[in-house]
């Protein structure tokens, strides 16, 4: 009977090891044997037809006193989720700034960010700053022209064709920021500068 407890007692001081043992080969085994619970993330191929579409519309942006800032129309727009970009047809844009300096621009395309940074127009592309304060006003044109809305600028690095006032300017690349009125001209610059008519 002694021998037996003594059996026993050595048992006892080994058994947690044998227990722990036999969990962990059977949790191995398990691991082993189910099916895996979450399938491998592959990368899906992105949709390339568009996602949604719009007919006659209008979207409209305000700032926190309710005074709209902007508004973006057109005939039709496709939504490609590919590009993350809106492509519109006959593109008009609205645009005001803090200062109260307007602008309106409109082209035969546009293609608009999901994010609403940067508005392309595309195909006979013109812009007008209207006259504010002591500025001129301000008439671009070109075959493309990129707004950057929340820097209130107008870029392009095609050739532009720029009228204020009476002035006439031509250059390859334009920067022009529509809240001051000021732009730089790069490239061949050309200028036609008229006299001023007195009141």
């Amino acid at each position: 009977m002694n021998a037996f407890r003594r059996l026993l007692d050595q048992l006892s001081v080994y058994l947690p090891l044998i227990v722990m043992a036999l969990l962990a080969s059977g949790s191995w085994w398990l691991v082993r044997s189910a099916p895996e619970l979450l399938a491998p993330t592959t990368n899906k191929p992105v949709r390339q037809d568009p996602d949604y579409r719009l007919a006659d519309f209008s979207v409209k942006s305000f700032d926190i006193t309710g005074r709209m800032t902007r508004e973006v129309s057109g005939d039709k727009a496709q939504h490609y989720p590919a590009t993350e970009a809106l492509d519109i047809d006959q593109i008009r844009i609205y645009a005001e700034s803090e200062t109260g300096a307007t602008m309106n621009a409109k082209a035969v395309q546009g293609i608009a960010t999901d994010d609403g940074t940067r508005v392309t127009l595309i195909g006979d592309a013109y812009a007008i700053r209207h006259p504010h304060g002591t500025s001129a006003q301000v008439e671009l044109r070109g075959e493309r022209l990129e707004a950057l809305p929340d820097e209130d600028r107008l870029v392009s690095s095609d050739p532009v064709h720029i009228t204020r006032d009476r002035d006439v300017y031509t250059a390859e690349t334009m920067n022009f920021n529509s809240n001051t009125g000021e732009y730089v001209l790069q490239g061949r610059v050309r200028g036609t500068l008229m006299p001023k008519t007195k009141p």
